[in-house]
């Protein structure tokens, strides 16, 4: 009955023409964000941006299947009193957390990382998910970098990681998010890229089965396969959906019920590019969709300003970016869609 549960919820996140909204920026992070468009991050702020993106009507019943928060946010209450995890459910929407402590450097490995918070998660998840939270997230940080990095070492140490938390989610009725990332940052080639995924993938698959995680049961979150930011090399929409999808297969068992992509740092346009072009390529045993944060966030970010006037200018971007995913989710995209909309 337990993994009947899980997988019905895993499945409505990767529901056709629908992704994940992430949202759960920790303090710092959105401060950053903030402070790009003038705005001052206090918990009032942080709070009307966030309310404001949960009521856009339309992207969220549309095109949002779920939405992960951060620990403030799953607690906080919208200016009617209305919290914003209800807000989140009617619109027929998910809610969920992320969990994890952050990246902390890992001994004997210098510029490597291993993420932290499993002490406790325990107990956490059960409060969480008395708070309305259906799904969690866990992100592990793998760079690649001169000098044998990544090091075996770091790689099983967030591996380890990943499939504790899983299990520990999936035994608290939580779907597990799990996501290793392996950072686009760096001069390596797209070659590089897809040799570091695959053995990221292999191991966290085998970690996962080793825990006695049900597959049926969680949804991964990776990057994509794409040359270093800093290679001077830039690869095209095809490749980078051809390779992305080509170590999917080749690592990924076919029992998981999707795979919502992280930007990782791509432009909007590229993120929603990349997406429609791996979809569009068929026969796949998974379904493709996206988790993303800046990607769905930076316009409507740029658009609101801070400003209560801008409210609605803010929804239509945030609307505009959740429709061109959706449109990319169904392999359906097309930049005269960004044109002409």
């Amino acid at each position: 009955m337990q993994l009947e549960a899980l997988n019905k919820i895993a499945t409505q996140m990767v529901a056709p023409g629908k992704g994940i909204l992430a949202a759960d920026e920790s303090t710092g992070t959105i401060k950053k964000r903030f402070d790009a468009i003038g705005v001052e991050s206090t918990e009032e702020n942080r709070r009307d941006y966030r309310e404001l993106l949960f009521r856009t009507t339309d992207a969220m019943q549309n095109y949002i299947s779920g939405v992960i928060l951060y620990d403030e946010t799953i607690r906080q209450n919208a200016k009617d009193g209305t919290p914003l995890v209800k807000l989140i459910e009617q619109a027929g929407s998910i809610p969920g957390i992320k969990v994890d402590k952050g990246a902390k450097p890992l001994p004997f490995c210098p510029g490597e990382t291993v993420t932290e918070g499993l002490d406790g998660l325990a107990d956490r998840l059960k409060e969480y998910y008395g708070l309305g939270a259906r799904f969690a997230k866990w992100r592990a940080v793998i760079d690649i970098a001169p000098g044998n990095i990544p090091s075996y070492t770091a790689i099983m140490a967030n591996a380890h990681a990943l499939a504790r938390y899983a299990a520990l989610c999936q035994e608290a009725n939580i779907v597990p998010i799990v996501e290793p990332e392996v950072l686009m940052d760096g001069d390596h080639d797209m070659a590089r890229c897809y040799q570091v995924t695959e053995l990221v993938l292999k191991l966290v698959f085998e970690q996962l089965y080793f825990h006695r995680v049900a597959l049926e049961g969680m949804i991964l979150k990776p990057n994509m396969v794409v040359p270093g930011k800093k290679s001077g090399r830039k690869a095209s929409v095809e490749e980078v959906a051809e390779n992305t999808v080509r170590v999917l297969k080749a690592a990924v068992p076919a029992a998981v019920p999707g795979v919502a992509f992280l930007s990782g740092g791509q432009s909007d346009e590229e993120a929603t590019a990349h997406l429609s072009a791996m979809n569009a390529l068929g026969n796949l045993p998974w379904t493709l969709t996206f988790s993303y944060g800046r990607a769905l966030q930076a316009a409507p970010q740029k658009a609101w300003a801070g400003k209560a006037e801008n409210v609605k200018a803010a929804q239509a971007a945030f609307a505009h970016r959740a429709r061109m995913n959706s449109l990319a989710q169904r392999g359906e995209w097309s930049p005269a869609l960004e044109k002409a909309a």
